[in-house]
């Protein structure tokens, strides 16, 4: 008996030093994989788009400056391309040349479909087939794939952008053929079609929209564009669904949970920010009634979209329009959509568990009983986005003179990957830009997706408390 035990004893310790070699033979990437969480991996992903991103904007090539521009600018714009924000310390159109430009649309491309939408198309274009581990991350990265109709899903992603991005571009084109040369109004209008649907918010006018403020061509395009980036690529693939089935067969669909509750809520914000716009705000003589109305409709769907667009001095709004637009800023467009916020799932839900909880019910949306869960991590992401705008108050605060309602607007306007600004943006000093570099990044990639990928595992508790409770309000 003794002898079997150490018999026993001597074969596990030469298996564990089999296993230590072979675990030295392999190379630092396979450990690295083998250890890496999908989060991490979408998280990072992110990260070195961004960094690679700043070094190309930061080429001498990429400005018509001489000797280029320093990486914590290049690095600023490169995060506000990838998180889709349009917040810039310099003017686009005229510090960056060509190059720089086009690297600024493939980023803000890129951050709109997000990179794992690319690398799964080229995958399939390729016939390559990806691990578990891609999937999981592909899945994770936008809202409303599976692993079951993952390939499907992902090349709609990718048509509905080129539709909406091409319908745009010609349009937008045809505008500008009456001001510039066919090649420049071409790329005027791709240029901003991309910006439009990605809610990037990017301009090559030193004013972005507000030239083009009274011209309804120019307005229709940005909206459509905006609100179909904005209200997120399961919607349009349920709305078509929809619209097919209805239209072509009798059997009828109907429309998810999901798909009622964006169109709602995004209606529902629009329109109170249309009106709370038209109403504050001290419009010209000379201005028909009209004519105010789609200024003020175009502004709330860029706010609320997270597009970023501007046909008004945004400076030059009274405290009370401000202060509608910073909350639209704040709940955004809608998951899985190109633009950021804390999303307007999210923010129905609160109220629908406000009203639940003051009739003593269970959260009920559209017939539906929402699962714990999904009430938890509405909580945490509004919760969470507040912590954001108060840290980041006290730091712009303390290290800037600008009024606070500057501040405020420009945190939210970052943190919501807007891009709208007060003025603030191109007199931030290096301190302001790098929390604000961090709060974009935050806004894009979600604070439950950094939570996750900083929690390298789940980790299940051996016990729990006793119960007690507290005094609340």
């Amino acid at each position: 008996m003794d002898l079997d035990i150490l018999d026993m004893a001597g074969w596990k310790e030469e298996t564990l030093r089999v296993a230590k070699r072979k675990r030295t033979s392999m190379g630092i990437g396979a450990i690295l994989q083998k250890r890496i969480t999908p989060y991490q991996i979408l998280v990072l992903g992110y990260l070195f788009i961004a960094l690679l991103g700043g070094l190309l904007l930061s080429l001498p090539i990429a400005t018509t400056q001489a000797g280029g521009q320093s990486y914590l600018d290049a690095l600023f714009l490169s995060m506000s391309g990838l998180s889709t924000t349009g917040l810039s310390v310099v003017d686009v159109g005229s510090f960056y040349s060509l190059f720089g430009q086009i690297v600024l649309l493939c980023i803000f491309q890129i951050g709109g479909i997000g990179y794992m939408t690319i690398i799964i198309l080229v995958m399939y274009s390729l016939g390559l087939k990806g691990s578990i581990r891609t999937s999981i991350v592909a899945r994770d990265s936008l809202v409303g794939s599976d692993f079951h109709t993952m390939k499907k899903f992902f090349v709609s992603v990718i048509a509905y952008s080129l539709l909406f991005e091409l319908a745009g571009g010609i349009v937008l084109a045809l505008f500008w053929m009456r001001e510039y040369p066919v090649a420049r109004a071409l790329y005027l209008g791709m240029f901003h079609s991309i910006s439009a649907f990605c809610t990037a918010g990017f301009g090559l006018f030193s004013d972005s929209l507000m030239r083009y403020g009274h011209s309804a061509v120019v307005n229709i395009a940005v909206i459509v564009l905006s609100l179909a980036g904005g209200i997120g690529f399961f919607v349009l693939k349920d709305l078509q669904a929809y619209g097919f089935n209805n239209l072509r067969s009798r059997r009828k669909h109907r429309l998810a949970v999901h798909t009622r509750l964006v169109i709602v809520t995004t209606a529902i914000l629009i329109t109170f920010g249309t009106l709370s716009i038209l109403l504050f705000e001290d419009w010209p003589s000379s201005a028909s009634r009209g004519e105010s109305g789609y200024l003020a409709l175009f502004q709330a769907i860029s706010a609320s979209t997270t597009d970023g667009f501007n046909t008004i001095d945004i400076g030059a709004m009274s405290a009370a329009s401000l202060t509608v637009i910073m909350l639209l800023m704040f709940v955004g467009a809608s998951p899985g959509s190109t633009g950021g916020g804390i999303k307007t799932t999210t923010f129905a839900l609160l109220f629908f568990v406000l009203w639940a909880k003051l009739r003593r019910r269970e959260v009920n949306v559209f017939g539906r009983e929402m699962s714990e869960q999904c009430v938890y991590n509405a909580i945490i992401v509004a919760v969470f986005f507040m912590l954001v705008v108060f840290i980041d108050t006290i730091i712009l605060s303390a290290t800037m003179k600008a009024p606070y309602i500057n501040i405020v607007f420009e945190i939210i306007s970052a943190l919501g990957n807007t891009g709208l600004s007060m003025g603030l943006t191109s007199s931030l000093n290096a301190a302001g830009k790098a929390a604000l570099i961090a709060t974009m990044f935050i806004g894009r990639v979600g604070f439950l997706s950094i939570a996750f990928a900083l929690l390298t595992r789940e980790q299940k508790a051996l016990y729990r408390f006793p119960k007690e409770d507290i005094f609340i309000g």
